[in-house]
């Protein structure tokens, strides 16, 4: 089966969020942010995001993240739950398996709210 790239969730360029520095944030976008940011919390997560954003092929099976995490299917099945409610990561079921990719928009609304400009 050839790999192909999942399709990314789109989000409007003004959903989220004010750079942090330009302006007070406004409550959605503090708690868009707020939700981003606490699901990368956990280095197991933070881990995952990076070993996706790094994927060759765009996206990876479930199956593939338990060796370079050290944990079992079940508990990286959770934590990219976790991801995916905070909207970092999306997921596309392929035969038995689920497959997974970042959300470049999503990481960048991050980056930009910590930078100025």
């Amino acid at each position: 089966m050839a790999l192909r790239e999942l399709p990314l969730a789109q989000l409007l360029a003004d959903e989220c969020c004010t750079p942090l520095m330009l302006e007070p944030l406004s409550e959605p976008d503090a708690a868009v942010l707020s939700e981003r940011f606490a699901a990368l919390g956990d280095p197991v997560r933070l881990r995952l995001v990076s070993l996706l954003a790094t994927a060759e092929a765009g996206a990876v099976c479930v199956c593939d993240l338990t060796g370079p995490v050290d944990r079992s299917q079940g508990t990286v099945s959770h934590h990219l739950k976790v991801l995916s409610k905070a909207g970092l990561v999306v997921s596309e079921k392929r035969g038995r398996n689920m497959w997974y990719s970042v959300v470049p928009a999503a990481l960048e609304s991050l980056r930009a709210a910590l930078v100025a400009g």
